[in-house]
């Protein structure tokens, strides 16, 4: 082979650091994106969920404008109160 020859296929082929490089990323991507995934329409979660901390929020009134109502009533009530002679 001429130098010339050498020189061209050191240029093909990739170094290590490039190697190194591209593997890092691609670690670092799959480790980034985590496990859960969407198959089929469905959200399936990561093997973690048995361990995770559920949050629980208590049921709030059925009906959530009970003071308003109550404030209404009132100044309805006071309003026939002060119309009445």
């Amino acid at each position: 082979m001429t130098p010339v020859n050498q020189r061209n296929l050191a240029n093909q082929q990739p170094s290590v650091l490039r190697l190194v490089a591209c593997g890092g990323f691609l670690a670092a991507s799959l480790l980034a994106t985590g496990c859960q995934v969407s198959m089929n329409g469905q959200t399936l979660p990561s093997p973690n969920y048995l361990t995770d901390d559920v949050q629980y929020f208590a049921p709030g009134p059925s009906f959530k404008l009970a003071r308003e109502a109550a404030a209404m009533k009132a100044a309805v009530g006071q309003a026939d109160i002060d119309a009445q002679p």
